[in-house]
């Protein structure tokens, strides 16, 4: 069975990904890959570090674009992680300085996205740590709810804050969000790569089922 490779340093379990790359950009449907592997979306509004956290977590410096703009990922982008999965970077939602047909056409891409794709296991929500939740990020939380996905809620930009801060700016969001007593929230940071082996931890969980089905 093919697996993500971990090594055990100083007893800390640190995910390695050696083997990742852009299968497929797709702003439709028919675009999407065909080889049914499991894939894990990041959700989140724009500017709030999706494709930084992307990058750290497949240790990569640049493979998912990042910029100082809002707005900058425009389609759907599936990247493939070991060959045993997908990462799919979701437009980010609530970008002002874009005309509102546009914002309709990203608006029901990352819908038809969410609403018709089998191979979806789970959405990284990303929200940053730092902010009082915005209407758009409650929005798509109440949405994600509705539909019954799979939601990790990961709180971006932890390294902007004391550490003695962190939980009440946690609490702050969980409460924001009415969080479900078993839903998982971890800070994370893309500069001090804090929370990067504890999501490693919660998506391999997701798809560990899957893998071993794969295996046989």
């Amino acid at each position: 069975m093919k697996h993500l490779s971990t090594e055990r340093k100083d007893m800390t379990v640190i995910m390695e990904v050696n083997s990742v790359n852009l299968e497929r950009v797709a702003v439709k449907y028919e675009q999407y890959p065909q080889d049914k592997k499991p894939e894990i979306a990041f959700v989140g509004k724009s500017n709030v570090g999706k494709s930084s956290l992307i990058n750290t977590m497949i240790n990569r410096k640049s493979l998912a674009r990042t910029s100082q703009n809002p707005g900058k990922t425009r389609t759907i982008n599936f990247y493939s992680i070991e060959d045993l999965l997908y990462f799919v970077d979701l437009p980010g939602y609530g970008y002002a300085k874009i005309s509102k047909s546009e914002s309709q056409k990203w608006g029901k891409m990352i819908e038809t996205y969410l609403l018709k794709r089998q191979e979806l296991k789970a959405i990284i929500f990303l929200v940053d740590i730092r902010h009082e939740l915005s209407s758009n990020d409650r929005m798509m939380y109440e949405w994600l709810k509705y539909y019954n996905h799979k939601i990790i809620i990961v709180a971006t930009k932890a390294d902007k804050l004391k550490r003695s801060q962190l939980q009440k700016h946690i609490s702050m969001l969980k409460k924001g969000l009415n969080m479900d007593k078993g839903e998982i929230l971890l800070p994370f940071s893309s500069e001090t790569k804090m929370g990067k082996i504890e999501l490693w931890e919660v998506i391999e969980n997701q798809i560990s089922d899957i893998l071993k089905k794969d295996a046989y």
